[in-house]
């Protein structure tokens, strides 16, 4: 069994900065790739970004590239980070992370077992 939680969310203006937090704890290894989905209000659930246990293969969906980076924590390897830059009104929504066995390329298209309880992010304008 494994256990996500994230933390960072929170309300920013337009062109701010955040940087969520994921944290998983039980039975991971270094078979698990980790990513970040977000849901905002009447839409459904999208695929932001995701990463391997290496953190080496990072991948990103259009709408965030080049101003939202992943990365995960060298020594606490259950530790998964989405550095957030540049934000926008559209970004505003809960943010979700989850992990599984799976490479960091599948994860968005897997049923992905493990998910944390989501934080909000409000950009406004």
């Amino acid at each position: 069994q494994v256990h996500v939680v994230e933390s960072g969310g929170g309300l920013v203006q337009a062109g701010g900065s955040l940087r969520l937090s994921c944290a998983a704890s039980g039975r991971t290894s270094s078979s698990y790739a980790t990513g970040w989905f977000r849901q905002a209000p009447a839409k459904e659930r999208e695929f932001v970004s995701s990463v391997d246990w290496s953190g080496d293969n990072r991948y990103y969906s259009d709408s965030v590239k080049g101003r939202f980076t992943i990365s995960r924590d060298n020594v606490l390897k259950n530790m998964v980070y989405l550095q957030m830059n540049s934000l926008k009104p559209e970004d505003t929504a809960v943010y979700y992370c989850a992990t599984d066995i799976v490479t960091a390329w599948d994860l968005p298209y897997a049923d992905l077992e493990y998910w944390g309880q989501g934080t909000q992010v409000t950009v406004s304008s």
